[in-house]
């Protein structure tokens, strides 16, 4: 199927990318960037049922969106309601990744959990994480205004970082010594890492829904040894997973339960493209999701 693209936000892995600090076998070459798409379909093949030409679409593992038309299969389709605002879609892709992440961290009543970082990925975190009830939810970033919103969507405890150099602990290891059950670092320096495993608990987990990118620390593996911490990645790992995530993450948003519109600040034309990686890319910028504007 074609899809005519409306909506495509600029994700921190695309960030990391204009950077130049991504792996190279993270980038294909010449780079193709965008995948938090929302749009609308154009055109279907000869052999597609089930959806229609017209009907508003969210897609998940499409590339190079940062266009006009994007072709691709139906499992990277998933339906939104007409009534839905398009402008609101894109984020829906980022949730099989959350709701997985939110499944492998087991959470309970009993649980306490860090989320380092309140961006994009880090407040929709929130939103889910919270409706697992844990004990605490201590949530961190450097920008007031996302951690406002955080403790909106549910956070217990919010600590502003000064600086992207200062350590976790530092900030919040005061009011919690014995570290976290849980710690989901949000970040996209590979630094993050070495901040969860100081923050995790002993016998704790860390989901790694960030902190890819590559670290210019020592990761220390003996201290995860010692503290017997457990690490998971975020994505699901069969197909069949990832469109059970894909349902339930729409679901939740047309329940009202996740909030999608809140968190975009910026809308920027495809022609000034550049403007939407300064804003992403500026560590102090009031900007959470900046979304490009594909027909404009």
């Amino acid at each position: 199927m074609r899809i005519k693209i409306k909506w495509v936000g600029v994700c921190g892995s695309d960030v990391e990318t204009y950077r130049g600090i991504r792996s190279p076998e993270f980038v294909s070459f010449p780079a193709r960037l965008g995948h938090e798409v929302a749009g609308t379909i154009d055109k279907l093949g000869p052999n597609v049922e089930g959806v229609r030409v017209g009907d508003q679409v969210t897609c998940r593992y499409v590339w190079g969106a940062f266009a006009e038309y994007v072709v691709c299969h139906p499992f990277n389709v998933k339906v939104v309601p007409s009534w839905f605002p398009l402008v609101d879609t894109s984020l829906i892709e980022i949730l099989p990744g959350v709701l997985h992440a939110a499944e492998i961290a087991q959470i309970n009543q009993r649980t306490t959990v860090l989320i380092m970082g309140q961006g994009v990925s880090g407040l929709v975190l929130t939103q889910v994480i919270r409706l697992l009830n844990p004990k605490t939810l201590v949530v961190t970033d450097l920008n007031d205004d996302n951690l406002a919103l955080a403790r909106k969507y549910g956070a217990t405890h919010t600590f502003k970082i000064p600086s992207p150099e200062t350590s976790t602990t530092q900030v919040v290891g005061e009011e919690f010594p014995d570290g976290f059950d849980v710690v989901i670092p949000c970040l996209l320096e590979g630094d993050g890492m070495v901040d969860a495993i100081d923050c995790a608990a002993f016998a704790g987990k860390i989901v790694m829904y960030g902190c890819i990118g590559v670290s210019s620390r020592p990761i220390d593996f003996l201290k995860v040894h010692r503290k017997r911490i457990d690490i998971y990645s975020t994505e699901p790992k069969r197909d069949i997973d990832m469109r059970h995530f894909y349902n339930e993450g729409l679901r939740l948003v047309l329940d009202g339960l996740i909030n999608t519109s809140e968190i975009v600040t910026h809308h920027v034309p495809l022609s000034r493209i550049d403007e939407a990686f300064a804003l992403r890319d500026d560590a102090r910028s009031t900007a959470i999701h900046v979304l490009v504007d594909c027909e404009s």
